[in-house]
């Protein structure tokens, strides 16, 4: 049951994507001093695609098993990552089954997913990714548009950049507010009067929305669609951003976007969950990584003591495509930084190991039969497609990483579910 909040809406008159509409922003108030004291709690998801194998599910009562909506259900609002726009864009869907190459990784979902996402208690749905511009400014706008006719607010994308980068604020436990950032170039970015999303890119802006909401609240949580693929543990550089959102003052941070269960970090008394993995979807695209069917639900309460977390483990079904209960991964433990100097040369050999296999998928005529020689050139290529030096896919970085793996450091470790998570996805034990 969801807690008994005022639901207000302002209404503002703007140009949006080049004519006069109204959009309604919402806030959610409390009333009383009891209130202001009162408990209350957050589930978040990994990424939702509904297309490909799962291009239909989102009709069927049986999509997600009982045990799962209980735990979705359990909470006073449910956050969902909406992994692409909800459009009836016909080209932008290439259908389920056999799709390969770059055409599959376009993702647009049936407007009637709105409906499934209603069904299912979700009030909240980030729209901050990679794939909600799939469709152009009319996918983005018709998504805004299906989330008002569902009563339900959307963060990290909007008409603009003030909208994008609105956080949204609850009164309850003191106050907590949650800003929604996405990862540089593939995040489409909002400006002062085009549509997109809130991306690393604009860390001023970032940073000045985190401060905005400590100021009148408590806690801050940041949802962040970030990081790398199909790997394990965060790159240097990803984790290092993380850290900084911290040091900025959030005190949760929630990523999604790799599509695969990474581990968390506990950061004093904040804590960092590197990636949920994905909640709906299934693609080959996904099915040609490791892992790429489980995933992580998170249940956040606060109060005015602080705050707890408890995670739901997922997995998906391919036989019958059904989301049912899983079993904690391995990668799901808290990596501390000595820990993570031991691992992350593994890590990053992993992440090769499994970057070469995305090429294959991608680029077959091209990697099949690649050498070693063929996958050093690319990854060293200054203009790798999605690298941002320093940020983000930066192999320049990654490569040099993985091969300190040899040095065998990461034996020390005292995680051994871990090492054994990563080494399972490596050609050859390291």
């Amino acid at each position: 049951m969801k807690n008994a909040v005022t639901l207000f809406f302002y209404i503002r008159t703007f140009f949006e994507f080049g004519e006069i509409s109204v959009i309604m922003m919402a806030i959610y108030s409390k009333n009383t001093e009891k209130d202001m004291d009162e408990k209350i709690t957050f589930t978040i998801t990994g990424d939702i695609g509904f297309d490909k194998y799962m291009s239909d599910a989102w009709k069927r009562d049986d999509l997600i098993d009982e045990d799962v909506l209980d735990f979705l259900r359990s909470s006073d609002h449910l956050i969902v990552n909406v992994e692409g726009p909800l459009y009836d864009a016909g080209t932008c869907n290439t259908g389920s089954g056999s799709a390969s190459g770059a055409a599959s990784l376009i993702h647009s979902m049936n407007p009637g997913v709105g409906d499934f996402l209603d069904r299912i208690g979700a009030d909240i749905w980030n729209i901050n990714n990679n794939h909600i511009m799939d469709a152009g400014p009319e996918g983005l706008k018709a998504t805004l548009e299906n989330a008002r006719s569902h009563n339900v607010v959307t963060i990290g994308a909007g008409a603009n950049i003030d909208e994008a980068s609105k956080p949204l604020k609850f009164d309850a436990a003191g106050g907590i507010g949650i800003v929604s950032v996405g990862y540089e170039r593939a995040c489409r970015k909002a400006g002062p009067d085009t549509p997109g999303c809130l991306n690393f890119s604009d860390i001023d802006i970032v940073t000045d929305r985190i401060k905005e909401v400590k100021k009148t609240c408590r806690y801050c949580v940041v949802i962040a669609h970030d990081g790398e693929e199909f790997t394990a543990l965060p790159s240097p550089y990803t984790r290092e951003r993380f850290h900084k959102y911290l040091e900025f003052g959030a005190d949760i941070v929630v990523a999604h976007h790799p599509h695969v269960p990474m581990n968390y970090e506990t950061v004093g008394d904040k804590v960092i969950f590197y990636s949920l993995g994905n909640f709906i979807f299934d693609t080959d695209y996904q099915r040609s990584q490791f892992n790429t069917d489980l995933g992580i639900l998170l249940k956040f309460s606060f109060d005015n003591e602080g705050f707890s977390y408890e995670p739901f483990f997922i997995r998906i079904d391919r036989e019958k495509e059904r989301v049912v209960k899983g079993e904690r991964p391995l990668i799901f433990e808290d990596v501390d930084g000595t820990e993570y100097e031991l691992l992350s040369p593994l890590a990053a050999a992993m992440f090769v190991e499994n970057t070469k296999k995305q090429l294959r998928y991608l680029k077959p005529d091209v990697f099949e039969n690649a050498s070693d020689e063929d996958y050093m050139k690319n990854f060293y290529e200054p203009l790798r497609s999605g690298r941002v030096p320093g940020k983000l896919l930066d192999f320049q970085i990654v490569v040099p990483l993985s091969e300190k793996a040899r040095e065998a450091h990461w034996k020390r470790s005292r995680l051994e579910g871990v090492k054994k998570y990563m080494l399972a996805q490596m050609p050859s034990r390291a």
